[in-house]
């Protein structure tokens, strides 16, 4: 069941570009930790399951380097933590410093389903900027970083990622004292 912001007939301005942007720095910094601590975790599993010496066998003739298995949970326990936070209140820890949130149109909730497509749509455009980063040089940093930036302009008050999961980031007023 979608939890309701506000009533559907009051509207929030969209969120401006540089509160979007603070908020992405600032939950980027907090997906920075959630990382480390999800891979000291399945490092932890996975030298149990292989058994250490075996583990750090491997590791020393780099054959645990780019482990598809590490890069999966990663990328599910990223999109778990921003889609529970999306789905609950709308807000990451970063979103509710700059006081934006992400809602449908009507005032209520994304969906798990929304909060995919959003992730999905800003990983592929990243992931496409790293991947020419890393096959074709810095040079291509002229072409992908004004990529990335539209990918979270907002155009008309929607970014491209609005646009994919049908619903919009607003700019949520200040609490007045009662």
């Amino acid at each position: 069941m979608p939890r309701r912001f506000h009533n559907a007939e009051e509207l929030f301005p969209p969120a401006t570009f540089v509160k979007r942007a603070l908020a992405i720095i600032y939950d980027g910094l907090i997906s920075i930790a959630v990382l480390l601590v999800t891979s000291w975790i399945y490092t932890m599993i996975a030298g149990s399951l292989t058994g250490w010496d075996r583990y750090e066998q491997m590791a020393e003739k780099g054959q645990i380097s780019g482990d598809p298995g590490l890069t999966f949970v990663l990328f599910l326990v990223l999109y778990l933590f921003f889609a529970y936070f999306w789905t609950r209140i709308g807000q990451t820890l970063g979103m509710q410093v700059w006081r934006v949130r992400i809602e449908n149109l009507d005032g209520t909730s994304v969906s798990w389903t929304q909060a995919l497509i959003r992730y999905v749509t800003a990983s592929a455009v990243v992931f496409v900027m790293m991947l020419a980063a890393y096959y074709i040089g810095a040079v291509t940093l002229l072409i992908t970083v004004p990529a990335v930036i539209a990918l979270f302009l907002p155009i008309n008050g929607l970014s491209l990622t609005d646009r994919a999961s049908n619903s919009l980031v607003v700019q949520v007023p200040k609490a007045t004292k009662k």
